[in-house]
């Protein structure tokens, strides 16, 4: 259905010649991309595609009113589960999932994000290189690049509010902390669970 609300004009974009330039709000799944959009812009034979995304990558749960709780749904994480699996560093996995198990014996205020510590190992632009790679559908010639805005840039561009937890992980509140240890322990138990 998603394929009916989007359309685009053939004859205005040389072939293997003009870059396309899309400005998304946020790229949260990343299927709508991959499914649709990427694929119906290929169609105009461009050679190269960037998505500019005006949110930074949004890599931890929400619990503050956008259901956003399942860390298997976030590009983001996804994109750094490949990279972790590419590099055979996937046992950091299995430390943090035991250190998020430790934190919920510790009391709430005692808490903290586990889950920064596997974003630690890669660059923002390396895992946009992977979202990159995600979100491109297979068989497209253009060549597919996706660049989102930094949390200091947009900290910049919104002086006066400081809501970045779901781009940080620096959550206002102790509950948010144990949200995002709980949605990486139900993602390493294979766990459909909303954190919260």
């Amino acid at each position: 259905m998603v394929s009916h609300v989007y359309d685009v004009t053939y004859g205005i974009v040389q072939n293997e010649v003009d870059t396309l330039v899309l400005i998304d709000d946020s790229i949260v799944r990343g299927t709508t991309l991959r499914d649709t959009i990427i694929y119906i812009l290929s169609t105009l034979r461009p050679k190269k595609i960037i998505i500019v995304s005006s949110a930074p990558q949004i890599r931890y749960p929400d619990c503050y009113g956008i259901d956003m709780s399942k860390m298997k749904e976030f590009i983001a994480f996804r994109a750094l589960v490949a990279l972790l699996e590419e590099d055979n560093k996937t046992h950091l996995m299995q430390e943090v999932y035991e250190r998020c198990l430790e934190q919920e014996k510790l009391p709430i205020e005692q808490m903290t994000n586990q889950v920064q510590f596997l974003y630690s190992q890669y660059t923002q632009e390396q895992i946009s290189a992977k979202i990159s790679q995600l979100v491109t559908p297979d068989n497209i010639l253009p060549n597919v690049e996706v660049i989102y805005q930094t949390i200091e840039d947009l900290h910049i561009a919104c002086p006066e509010n400081h809501g970045d937890w779901y781009f940080s992980g620096n959550y206002p509140t102790y509950g948010g902390t144990r949200v995002v240890n709980r949605a990486f322990i139900n993602y390493m138990n294979n766990n459909d669970e909303r954190a919260y």
